[in-house]
């Protein structure tokens, strides 16, 4: 369902020359306040798709728990690219202990869900990016 939302609302990711540029547009990165030498950081910008958002923040949620392949998992990749489950393999194992690490130095669950989330949006560039897709 998040794969569709993204695609639905985002079109063509490729577009994006940087998966900054991307998470700028889905509003998950940092305010700044700047002022001379002084730059304040402050919560994310919240602009552009705030449909995309809610939804990578929502399948964020599901990376508190520990990485592993189920048979489930397994079933699903079967007719996907090796190199689409490599990328997807690598982001769900930093993903996972990026949010376990947050959780640990006493960061909010909502901070390190909105984190992770930022995560999965450069993943997904990358996927889009780097595996060339069939029409």
């Amino acid at each position: 369902m998040i794969a569709v939302t993204v695609i639905a609302e985002l079109g063509d990711i490729s577009r994006f020359e940087h998966p900054n540029q991307l998470m700028a547009y889905l509003g998950l990165i940092s305010s700044e306040h700047s002022s001379g030498p002084k730059i304040s950081r402050g919560p994310i910008t919240k602009t552009g798709n705030g449909h995309v958002r809610k939804a990578l923040v929502e399948a964020a949620q599901a990376y508190r728990l520990p990485a592993r392949k189920s048979r489930t998992i397994l079933r699903r990749q079967e007719g996907l690219p090796e190199q689409v489950r490599a990328i997807s393999w690598k982001a769900q194992c930093r993903l996972c202990g990026r949010y376990r690490c947050l959780t640990a130095k006493g960061k909010a669950h909502n901070l390190a869900r909105v984190a992770v989330a930022r995560e999965l949006a450069a993943f997904t560039w990358a996927i889009v990016r780097e595996v060339p897709m069939a029409a």
